[in-house]
């Protein structure tokens, strides 16, 4: 009977003590660090990592012209012209657009 009245309080104070741990938010430490949003051409690089030689080459330049169509589209939609378009997509697909890989 005794365990039995030990458990039964050991359940208890697991209920009590549990929620307010839950409770507790931990604190933010100086080096945590801010996730950054991948570029287009980060996600590129991602997603054909797994391929080899020109399957590889072929795949990244689609996904990069597809990033750059979609960037441009966006644009567009923006009403962005002249320099700052350039600017806009160059930024948008995650560097230097034009470059072959």
């Amino acid at each position: 009977m005794k365990s039995t009245s030990a458990a039964v309080a050991a359940s208890l104070v697991c209920l009590i003590v549990a929620p307010v741990l839950a409770q507790t938010t931990p604190s933010a430490s100086p080096t945590a660090t801010v996730p950054v949003p991948a570029t287009k051409r980060v996600t590129c690089l991602a997603t054909t990592a797994s391929l080899k030689g020109q399957d590889k080459r072929d795949q990244l330049q689609l996904c990069l012209a597809q990033a750059r169509l979609d960037c441009l589209k966006q644009a567009i939609d923006q009403k962005i012209v002249g320099e700052s378009r350039k600017s806009f997509i160059k930024t948008c697909v995650g560097g230097d657009a034009t470059e072959q890989q």
